[in-house]
């Protein structure tokens, strides 16, 4: 047992393998799905999901939790298996009815439906900018609410991303904004395996990733083994230091990993591994449970939810010295967690209407949108907006949306 990882808990090595098991079995019985990715990718999550991720299963929508993207989300059992294992309320019979229809193991991670997962992420790309933008809102919550002493927005965002999600016009246009907007709490992990669903990505896919990161202001860190959970877990702790800048981990990995025909191969990409090779690679593995058996030590060294009420109750008693030091922004911060609408809201939003508009005369369409942008910003403080390049043209400004670009400086 490597003394970094034995806490009483079963060893890491158990831990990721359950990983890799639970991916080859679900896509198998579903006769469907990608188990190579969740396969190269285990370790990374080990590292992350066991020694850093701040999160309750019990309570997944606690407000000060961090966030978990999975860009490439076609490896969707990755996240399964990991909510699964620590905890949510994901038993191992959805897990057996992954990619069934109205199950909470959709294929692709589901907002909405399966405890957990923070966004959808379907398209390739999007998951990457979505973490973009949940780092954008931690930072300006946290500028805005944050007092001195009580630090209630501290958070970061973690994304697993891979080739084809950098391959995504999308991705590079948010990976842009990052590092203008100086995102340091934005952490991704880049799983390199060079390898996609049709083959080799070399020659065809041939960017330097390190340096178009770096070229948009970001902070890297490697290329690392993405196998060696100790490595990933100290380029996280690196990461941390950063104040002004977001950082890529490039995680050098082995898609299939486990498997002794498919490793490295476009096969382990999008198909199931087969019986035969299963088989071949629980032996190889030294995994001698049956599919979807996962022993009580592994479950053990997974189980989040003891740490994860911690956590949450630290933060609780922080959040009421704030509250009663600032009850008027607790509860403002409070309304915007929850997602309900300012007590005066429809009153602000008429008012500004009218008082932007009484003529009635035929104004543009855009004309027209900007007068229900200023109606809904101004009773809605947390409503941003924007527009590429074309602000005086589409009339995206508003009164109440000054440029983030002055307040991120």
């Amino acid at each position: 047992r490597d003394p970094l990882w034995s806490r009483g808990l079963g060893d890491v090595y158990k831990r990721q393998n359950a990983i890799r098991a639970l991916a080859m079995d679900a896509v198998q019985q579903a006769n469907s799905g990608h188990p190579g990715a969740p396969m190269g990718m285990a370790d990374m999550a080990v590292a992350l999901w066991s020694r850093h991720l701040k999160h309750n299963p019990t309570n997944p929508q606690w407000f000060d939790r961090d966030r978990f993207v999975l860009s490439n989300g076609h490896g969707s059992m990755l996240l399964y298996a990991l909510l699964h294992l620590t905890g949510y309320d994901l038993p191992v019979g959805e897990l057996k009815n992954f990619r069934q229809l109205h199950s909470k193991t959709a294929g692709h991670p589901e907002v909405g439906i399966t405890p957990g997962v923070e966004t959808t992420t379907g398209p390739l790309g999007q998951g990457i900018t979505n973490a973009v933008g949940f780092a954008l809102a931690e930072k300006l919550l946290a500028a805005e609410f944050n007092r001195e002493g009580h630090a209630v927005v501290d958070h970061h965002t973690y994304a697993f991303l891979g080739d084809g999600c950098l391959m995504e016009g999308i991705s590079h246009e948010a990976v842009s904004l990052a590092g203008a907007w100086k995102l340091n709490k934005l952490i991704a992990l880049y799983d390199d395996n060079g390898i996609s669903i049709d083959g080799q990505v070399a020659p065809w896919f041939a960017d330097n990733t390190p340096l178009r990161f770096v070229a948009s202001g970001w902070n890297v860190i490697g290329p690392i083994d993405g196998h060696d959970a100790d490595k990933v877990a100290a380029a996280i702790v690196e990461a941390k230091k950063q104040t002004e800048r977001p950082t890529l981990i490039v995680c050098k990995t082995h898609i299939g990993k486990g498997s002794p025909n498919r490793v490295n191969t476009a096969k382990a990409h999008g198909e199931p591994l087969g019986a035969e090779e299963i088989k071949l690679t629980r032996e190889a593995l030294g995994w001698t449970s049956e599919p979807f058996v996962i022993p009580e030590d592994v479950y053990a060294g997974w189980d989040a939810k003891a740490a994860g009420a911690a956590a949450e109750a630290t933060w609780n008693e922080r959040f009421t010295a704030y509250s009663k030091a600032f009850p008027e922004l607790a509860a403002e911060y409070t309304r915007r967690m929850q997602g309900d609408l300012p007590a005066n809201f429809a009153q602000v939003a008429v008012d500004t209407v009218v008082a932007a508009h009484t003529k009635g005369e035929t104004v543009a369409s855009r004309k027209a949108s900007q007068l229900a942008l200023e109606a809904f910003t101004a009773a809605l403080p947390e409503l941003l907006g924007g527009s590429a390049d074309l602000t005086g043209s589409n009339l995206t400004n508003t009164k109440s949306t000054p440029n983030l670009r002055f307040d991120m400086q």
